[in-house]
């Protein structure tokens, strides 16, 4: 595990450029590394200044509005954009989110909120985005809407997305950054970043500090 202090300003330019486009095979839009100072042990950036929770009313897998800063104030929430049409970065990341949940107590469990922001609204329909969360753990929410608004929100934790287009082998892919930002229950602020190099015992071990607000 990497642990990675940053001046908010300097994250967010990095993080910008953190980009992937899921199975599309083009490796010029691999995610760029982030030089730390210290990259030996830890998988969480801690951020020196938190990013600001965004404020997303979007809609969940019942078809039902939902404010995320309502939804999720003071509860430990880890947050990540991405689509479930995705072949391999979106899918591996929150099945290793979910296998290291399992770890957890039943009261960690439930105080934990893991929500995923589909960077493709018009393939992720509430149904689809609940039938592909279903098979992964059910109690993570989805969440889908207007592109533009889903874009704005993620740019505000430094997460650049574009929107889905074609490859040169015609398949849609969506190009967006793959980081996991956990959020604080005690200040509601994104204080780690987790690339998608993080796995299952990163996230394991992390989790019951995540779930206390504390550094890990």
């Amino acid at each position: 595990m990497r642990k990675k202090t940053f001046a908010a300003a300097v994250l967010l330019a990095a993080a910008t450029l953190t980009l992937s486009a899921c199975g599309s095979g083009d490796d010029s839009q691999s995610p760029v590394s982030v030089v730390s100072e210290d990259t030996a042990t830890k998988a969480a950036t801690v951020l020196d200044t938190p990013f600001e929770k965004p404020d997303l009313v979007l809609t969940d897998t019942h078809g039902k509005k939902y404010d995320l800063r309502a939804e999720s104030k003071n509860r430990p929430t880890l947050i990540y954009f991405g689509y479930t049409h995705c072949p391999d970065i979106c899918p591996l990341t929150m099945n290793n989110i979910a296998v290291a949940k399992k770890s957890l107590s039943k009261a960690e469990q439930d105080k934990l909120l893991v929500v995923f922001v589909t960077t493709d609204p018009a393939r992720d329909t509430p149904s689809e985005l609940g039938k592909w969360l279903k098979g992964i753990d059910t109690q993570f929410v989805g969440l889908t809407g207007n592109f533009a608004t889903i874009q704005a929100g993620a740019r505000t934790m430094g997460i650049s997305i574009e929107p889905t287009t074609k490859d040169k082998n015609g398949k849609l892919v969506s190009v967006h950054g793959t980081q996991v930002v956990a959020f604080s229950p005690k200040t509601n602020g994104g204080y780690l970043l987790y690339d998608q190099d993080a796995t299952v015992d990163d996230y394991t071990k992390d989790l019951p500090k995540i779930i206390k607000g504390e550094n890990p």
